[in-house]
């Protein structure tokens, strides 16, 4: 049996045993990340998040954080927390596309304006509707996390659509990303984050897309050397809890989770800003060229097809012009 295996066997059992009749005990549930740092922003919120909830149940509940993809990739660990055999998970939205439709809608292309747009509409109703759109599928959201603003990089500059024309990009594992690829005129390339580098490196695909820290965090600047500022998505993180062991605490104590769940907000988006900055400084010094004149328009205007098919009922349309139309 695998390292990886091993730990999610034991992730199972605790959580196993948490399911059982709880006492006073203390309870420690486990949380998948698959970023490489321990430092990273939202690795430190959901730690953050153990510490505010360690001292609202006196010491009941803490969280222990496997970071570095120790459980699995996203999928993996997103299909544990949907059954219970893993208590949390911080995840890429765009991995709750296809169960979640309300999902869909911070992931959409060129949504937001700006980044302290994209806060306002995640701290306000739509933000909270979104939250709750997976509870059918076994996952209650906490809280949503800072990505940043996701570019594109490669070996060349990307300045206009033309320039991904035909270009192997490695996109995230959705059916979304992947049409947002194809409508770039690119050849998208699903694959999970572990395999990212490798795969740069190997010229197994072309680019990548992503935020500053992530393309220095997961050391993709050594295989390509240009990010540009494509800055297509703004697709958030979120981090969510399997109903199944959600349900099984008191109101009050759910009540604490989502009180220190928010509180981390906070501190991972102070996190998030110190990270953006250390990271382009990382990734500049090591003679990475960043790109700023790119002619977002001709992006903007080839993910009309990409709206169409993805926001296609009324409720979905709906969220989609609060967000747009939130100050």
């Amino acid at each position: 049996m695998t390292f990886r295996r091993h730990l999610i066997a034991a992730a199972a059992l605790a959580s196993f045993a948490f399911a059982a009749p709880m006492a006073a005990q203390a309870v420690e549930l486990r949380s998948a990340d698959v970023h490489n740092s321990d430092d990273y922003p939202t690795v430190a919120a959901v730690r953050h998040m153990s510490e505010a909830l360690s001292k609202q149940s006196g010491g009941k509940y803490t969280i222990k954080v496997f970071n570095k993809s120790a459980l699995g990739s996203e999928k993996e660990t997103l299909d544990q927390v949907k059954i219970g055999a893993l208590d949390m998970n911080r995840i890429n939205i765009s991995s709750l596309n296809a169960i979640c439709p309300k999902s869909l809608v911070p992931t959409m292309p060129f949504l937001f304006n700006s980044i302290p747009h994209m806060r306002r509409v995640l701290d306000g109703p739509v933000g909270e509707e979104i939250l709750k759109g997976c509870e059918s599928q076994g996952l209650v959201g906490l809280a949503f996390y800072d990505s940043g603003a996701r570019s594109i990089y490669a070996k060349k500059p990307v300045r206009t659509l033309a320039d991904t024309k035909g270009m192997k990009i490695r996109v995230q594992q959705s059916d979304l990303w992947v049409a947002l690829a194809s409508a770039m005129g690119a050849n998208p390339t699903p694959m999970p984050t572990a395999e990212v580098y490798t795969a740069l490196k190997t010229g197994l695909i072309d680019a990548a897309e992503n935020n500053i820290p992530s393309y220095e965090g997961f050391k993709h600047y050594e295989a390509v050397k240009v990010y540009s500022h494509t800055e297509h998505s703004m697709a958030p993180e979120m981090l969510v809890i399997s109903k199944a062991i959600f349900d099984k605490l008191t109101p009050a104590e759910q009540s604490m989770f989502r009180t220190a769940a928010k509180e981390s907000v906070t501190f991972q988006r102070q996190k998030w800003d110190e990270q953006e900055a250390k990271a382009l400084d990382i990734v500049l010094k090591s003679g990475s060229q960043i790109v700023k004149d790119v002619d977002k328009k001709s992006f903007q205007d080839a993910m009309k097809p990409v709206y169409a098919k993805f926001i296609n009922t009324p409720d979905l349309q709906r969220l989609v012009k609060a967000a747009q139309d939130t100050k």
